[in-house]
């Protein structure tokens, strides 16, 4: 079998301009960002144009070795569904592109229905943010949510969601799993798992159809830095909790490597002893790569760098 490196929880954008409860999210120079009044390296600082793109992209893939990624969206980059359907068309065998509607406003049904039939093969949801503030709540299953699950299930549409920390959505989510056993759902950032209560949302994965993926676990253990001992400890936990074959990389690039390369980003895990190597095939791809349903993918031969 051959063995490919698969990122699933990357983000692209053409503009970062939008408001979260109530605060602008907007570009400044030089990979910075205008946070919610305060100002953020977003991207590296040689993307000094704002634009986090997909050329840019492949080429860190490309470097990195990585085969394909999944692009999800965040309410905090603005929606991105015109550039990322145009991504999908140029880029079939690289990119599993997710689309995103204004979950946090009733009336998004017909909007979310418009994406699938416009083609996408993914939603993504940033539940993490649909606690609103001043205490206001979406709920994952209000008759509106279910309407939705319940569709991309008979069309085989697969959900993309981020929760919020520790045990707050899990009930929700648990329902609309058992209520919609064929949806195919992939929970992201790895459960929050620096945060109490993070393996009940791992726990989820032990229903068929659901996965977990490790979006921003460097970003979670990033006090501790490289080569990041205690997420090689959580996913072996995990693991142990739900089995590898449930479990899938993600970076959350680009803004994870503000701090450290693309390729430090999952080589923590290949470099490491504490997991086996059929383990890290299922973990780094392997995974993804069967629940994505990715194809034929490009075998990306190493290029040693200047410095060795």
């Amino acid at each position: 079998m051959e063995h490919y490196i698969i990122d699933a929880h990357a983000h692209l954008w053409l503009k970062q301009d939008t408001v979260v409860n109530g605060k602008r999210i907007s570009p400044l120079p030089n990979g910075r960002c205008d946070f919610m009044g305060e100002e953020r390296q977003m991207l590296p600082p040689f993307m000094i144009d704002g634009r986090n793109t997909a050329e840019v992209f492949l080429s860190n893939m490309d470097y990195a070795q990585v085969a394909a990624a999944v692009i999800v969206q965040e309410f905090i980059d603005g929606q991105q569904n015109e550039y990322l359907a145009e991504v999908a068309r140029k880029y079939p065998d690289r990119f599993f592109v997710n689309g995103m509607c204004e979950f946090r406003e009733p009336g998004f049904l017909s909007e979310a229905m418009s994406l699938l039939d416009a083609g996408f093969k993914g939603l993504a949801i940033p539940a993490h943010r649909l606690p609103l503030e001043g205490g206001s709540r979406v709920w994952l299953n209000s008759p509106e949510m279910m309407s939705l699950f319940k569709e991309m299930e008979r069309r085989g549409t697969i959900l993309s969601i981020t929760l919020a920390d520790g045990t707050t959505q899990v009930g929700e989510m648990r329902e609309v799993i058992e209520e919609c056993p064929g949806l195919k759902v992939a929970i992201g950032h790895f459960g929050m798992v620096t945060v109490d209560g993070w393996l009940e949302q791992i726990k989820l994965a032990r229903a068929e159809n659901v996965m977990v993926e490790s979006g921003g676990i460097t970003w979670l253990f990033n006090s501790e830095f490289y080569p990041y001992p205690s997420a090689v400890r959580a996913i072996r936990e995990a693991a142990d909790a739900v089995g590898m074959d449930k479990l899938m990389w993600g970076s959350d690039y680009p803004r994870t490597i503000t701090a450290i390369t693309y390729r430090m980003s999952y080589d923590f895990v290949s470099k490491s002893a504490e997991l086996t190597e059929d383990e890290k095939h299922a973990f780094l791809g392997d995974n993804a790569r069967r629940f994505y349903g990715f194809g034929e993918l490009p075998a990306l031969r190493y290029v040693k760098n200047m410095s060795e």
